[in-house]
């Protein structure tokens, strides 16, 4: 026991020497104190945090607005919440709390002794409070966050003197995708500390972490492995995920540690590849064993393997799974509701050009990395950025899109920085969030970016630089963390030539640049049409087919509205259908896409295209009564302007009775 003390009153010393040497006169304590916290020190005093206190914009958010940010971070609470009040009992009546912050040091719930508690809340130590590094100095979750690393920081240790009575053990949370989600902390009173406080932070942060991979991955084989059989089903085994067709779709931190590889020479490769095994001849073994394992060597290594998880229900015996990667089949997203969802696959119609598009948008999932979409307009720039973001780890939080050249230049900064109450006339009393803060956790899609006015341009990229937005007319800058995706059918490159679009913007926001073909160009018309047409339809009984002659008109017109005025063409027949009918033809098609087209359109110079509304040459040798109600009814078709209903109205007949007259049928 005195020994114990001796050692602390020996750092005790150390740390006070240091931060003498550190604040008081301007030195660097090396050898003083650990170089992790010389390090965040470091970084404080370039933040320009004043060790005596702490600025007043850093007080903690409002109820409502923390409900709101627990609610972005439902996935990673519902899977923490059990683990933390498994900690406090095993610290409970210590002077301690546990706390559980997101990736942005915010805190999201504590749970502790009520004496501590109290003591915590001086200092902001609650939940609504952020103890990011820039607005607290080192602490353990800052630090940890800053660090990527389990961090201990004891008393004096903190770069507020105020934070002083303090001891903190924080671990970094990382999510399914290898992506920092958030922060566990105990934290306790310096005099109380415990030697083993750490590890009992860095057991609970592998619980939190095995828990989000196996809910992520609940409809994946799970491989579990581990060098020693005994590891298996704790927290310390390597987890992957892979697809039934043998793709390995993740990778948890400690399977990556145990096979030593990164994660790009793992995700989307052949489990054989990776393992140097069969999955068919492992799935066959283990199937009825649940809780056998399984010796197989990788690299040299003997591995131990479990399988759970969605096991395939057929039999592989014998099967053979070669050696190169296998293309994998796209997966079904679907909605709670079980509707399915758009994502980058859905998007795979055969087109070599729009699947290079999406093979590279598919390299930066989960990444952050900026994406800019090219193409012309209305060639689906916002489905393909709704894709995207389905596709990925966000896909559970906002989706949030703004059109830069709809929105006229006196609102578009209220639109996308938000405003507080008052900030300028017409301004709603209680203020409002603005696009970029409704997409904290998700992803926001500006469309039309090329449009946006150049000062806005400025605060745009301070926004993506510093990770955070101050609203009109607020001295509060409130953080953010969102994917941004842009598009454009403006050449930006020659718009910055021309000093209508910042140069540091463009280069931070063309992080990979995708481009879209137009329609026109595409070889996979029929599939789109046929997409479109299920889709407008839903659960019709039976589906709608085209005719060859409706198909033939559709691939031959040079639609310069791209896929929305393809979409518009399909509602358009689907609604001049009746109500026996599931065949549409070329009269159930617009006027448009057989008149000659426009001089200089990339038609203009094409033969000329059969009109189906064309009457006849009159028979010289005389007419038959056929011929006679077919000519009555043309003419009542052009009187109504080739309106197909107005016409059947008019000669009292339906329409598949003119149709018949016009012998269409």
């Amino acid at each position: 026991m005195e020994t114990n003390q001796l050692m602390v009153d020996a750092h005790d010393q150390r740390l006070r020497r240091a931060r003498q040497l550190f604040f008081d006169h301007g030195d660097l304590p090396e050898g003083l104190i650990d170089p992790l916290i010389l390090r965040s020190w470091e970084r404080c005093r370039r933040f320009g945090v004043d060790e005596s206190g702490y600025q007043a914009h850093t007080d903690s958010m409002d109820r409502i607005a923390l409900k709101t940010e627990q609610e972005r971070n439902r996935y990673l609470l519902t899977q923490g919440r059990p683990i933390m009040e498994h900690v406090f009992e095993q610290i409970r009546e210590s002077g301690s709390m546990v706390v559980m912050s997101d990736a942005n040091g915010l805190l999201l719930e504590t749970v502790g002794d009520p004496d501590f508690v109290d003591r915590a809340d001086r200092v902001a130590l609650a939940a609504g409070a952020s103890w990011d590094e820039t607005l607290r100095g080192t602490n353990a979750i800052g630090t940890a966050l800053s660090e990527e690393k389990p961090v201990a920081i004891f008393g004096g240790e903190h770069f507020l003197g105020q934070n002083a009575f303090l001891t903190c053990c924080a671990s970094p949370i990382f999510g399914p995708d290898g992506k920092l989600i958030g922060v566990l902390d105990i934290s306790g009173d310096y005099r109380s500390q415990q030697r083993h406080t750490l590890g009992l932070v860095r057991l609970s942060t592998a619980i939190v972490e095995k828990r989000l991979f196996e809910t992520f991955h609940a409809r994946d084989i799970l491989v579990c492995f581990h060098l020693r059989p005994d590891y298996l089903g704790s927290p310390k085994e390597g987890l992957a995920a892979v697809s039934a067709d043998g793709q390995v779709i993740a990778i948890n931190r400690i399977g990556l540690e145990l096979l030593g590889i990164r994660p790009v020479d793992a995700v989307r490769r052949d489990f054989s590849m990776v393992f140097e095994n069969s999955l068919a001849s492992l799935v066959d073994r283990l199937r009825h064993s649940p809780f056998a394992s399984q010796e197989i060597n990788v690299n040299g290594r003997a591995l131990h393997i479990q399988l759970r998880g969605q096991l395939p229900s057929l039999a592989v015996s014998g099967r053979v799974i070669d050696e190169t990667p296998v293309q994998r089949a796209p997966r079904r997203v679907e909605t709670p509701s079980g509707k399915p969802v758009l994502v980058l696959d859905t998007l795979c119609t055969g087109d070599a050009r729009q699947q290079l598009a999406i093979e590279r948008a598919k390299r930066i999932i989960g990444r952050d990395i900026p994406m800019m979409i090219q193409g012309e307009s209305g060639a689906g720039k916002e489905m393909f950025a709704k894709a995207f973001h389905n596709s990925g780890p966000r896909r559970d939080a906002p989706f949030v899109a703004l059109n830069c050249a709809s929105i006229p230049e006196t609102l578009i900064e209220s639109e996308l920085f938000g405003y507080q109450g008052g900030a300028f006339t017409g301004a709603r009393k209680e203020g409002a969030p603005g696009k970029i803060q409704q997409a904290h956790g998700g992803t926001l899609f500006l469309d039309e970016i090329g449009d946006m006015p150049l000062n806005l341009q400025a605060r745009l990229l301070r926004v993506l630089q510093e990770r955070c937005v101050t609203p009109l007319g607020s001295t509060r800058s409130i953080q953010v963390d969102i994917s941004l995706v842009c598009a454009t059918h403006r050449k930006l490159r020659e718009e910055v030539a021309r000093g209508n679009f910042r140069e540091d913007l463009y280069y931070r926001l063309n992080g990979l640049a995708v481009t879209l073909p137009s329609l026109r160009e595409r070889t996979d018309i029929r599939c789109i049409v046929e997409k479109l047409a299920a889709a407008e339809v839903g659960e019709r009984a039976t589906p709608l087919r085209f005719s060859e002659s409706a198909l033939q008109a559709i691939e031959a017109y040079s639609w310069p509205g791209n896929i929305r005025q393809l979409l518009n063409v399909i509602r358009v027949a689907i609604a001049l259908l009746d109500d026996d009918e599931t065949l549409i033809t070329e009269t159930h098609l617009p006027e448009e896409l057989f008149e000659e087209p426009l001089p200089g359109s990339p038609l203009s110079q094409a033969e000329p295209r059969h009109d189906p509304w064309a009457a006849a040459p009159p028979d010289p040798m005389g007419v038959s009564l056929e011929e006679i109600g077919r000519q009555a009814a043309m003419r009542a078709l052009e009187a109504a302007g080739g309106n197909i209903s107005l016409a059947a109205r008019q000669l009292g007949i339906s329409r598949n009775t003119l149709y018949r007259k016009l012998g269409r049928m």
